[in-house]
């Protein structure tokens, strides 16, 4: 069962994140280039999936591949510190879900969302509580060319594998998904990275530009 979780207190970068991840496991995890309603805020909690495919009439059941269903299939009965996680099939420009569908989120209480797809109504998005990240805005609804078909199974975010229950922390700058299993090796990794990181901007702050050009001076 996937639970629900707290956002630490104390909060090391996504890039510290990234970095100690890449310390405990050789393997992509983290994604660029995604937007935001509210670039500013941050997005953390367990990752929950739904897998979209491209529409297909013959295959379209109302019920089974209703979004409704799926959503509240995927988050379960306890939403809180969840994070959706789309996977748009690689439909990076079409949108899977604007401010009316989405206020699903806001009324539930999760985390937020983010997806390799587009999203549409930013300026409503931008007033709900949830955290959003995605490819971009969307004008064009997307019903016509995706539908909801995989709920909490493995899926894809700009190349990097999201399972349920991995951790999604994202900001302006990027997200990197961490497996639960190594969450506090990783979390703990990233503090101690920024807390050396202060040390060198110090150690940079009282170095003498000769002492660091003498190695180059001709004798």
């Amino acid at each position: 069962m996937i639970g629900s979780v707290q956002e630490p207190q104390e909060r090391p970068s996504v890039a510290a994140v990234t970095d100690a991840l890449g310390r405990v496991l050789n393997h992509q995890a983290n994604a660029l280039d995604l937007v935001s309603p509210t670039p500013g805020r941050v997005l953390f909690g367990v990752a929950v999936t739904i897998r979209f495919i491209p529409y297909r009439d013959d295959l379209f059941q109302e019920e089974a591949n209703s979004f409704a269903r799926c959503f509240y299939a995927a988050i379960g009965n306890e939403p809180q510190g969840k994070v959706i996680v789309f996977d748009s099939a690689g439909y990076g420009n079409t949108s899977v879900g604007g401010g009316t569908k989405l206020s699903r989120l806001n009324n539930t209480g999760v985390a937020g969302l983010i997806t390799n797809a587009r999203l549409r109504n930013f300026r409503e998005l931008a007033e709900y509580d949830p955290v959003f990240y995605c490819a971009g805005e969307a004008v064009r609804a997307g019903t016509a060319e995706l539908m909801p078909s995989g709920v909490n199974v493995p899926v894809v975010l700009h190349g990097v594998t999201v399972v349920p229950g991995d951790y999604v922390y994202a900001d302006s700058s990027g997200a990197v998904i961490i497996p639960a299993t190594h969450f506090e090796e990783v979390w703990g990794a990233a503090t101690e990275i920024e807390t050396n990181e202060v040390v060198q901007r110090q150690s940079i702050r009282e170095e003498n530009p000769e002492d660091v050009n003498v190695g180059s001076r001709e004798h």
